[in-house]
């Protein structure tokens, strides 16, 4: 019998408890439910250990425009404003008059 050897492919790293925890919280705030209503809550998961719980809380709490509101089972609500740069100048489009190309 013939040995049929593996194919020399890349393995993939596991992905951390932080970047999971992290991708799942990002994920959550760039929602487009979220970015209307300008508010989410994240709940704590069994498998998303303590440090990895505290570390991202730490990272969002350094976030100057986000508010956090804890609550006893756990589950954080992030709120923030809506995003306005008021130094970023505003261009205005002005309508061309230009005859119908038909």
């Amino acid at each position: 019998m013939a040995v049929v050897e593996e194919l020399d492919q890349p393995v993939r790293g596991a992905m951390s408890g932080l970047e999971r925890l992290s991708l799942r919280v990002s994920s959550m705030i760039n929602h487009p439910v979220a970015q209307i209503q300008r508010w989410v809550t994240i709940h704590r998961l069994e498998t998303d250990g303590q440090r990895e719980w505290e570390e991202v809380m730490g990272l969002l709490s350094e976030t100057e425009c986000i508010d956090m509101s804890f609550s006893d089972d756990e589950s954080v609500t992030l709120r923030w404003d809506a995003n306005v740069d008021k130094d970023r100048p505003v261009k205005v489009m002005e309508p061309e008059d230009q005859p119908a190309p038909f």
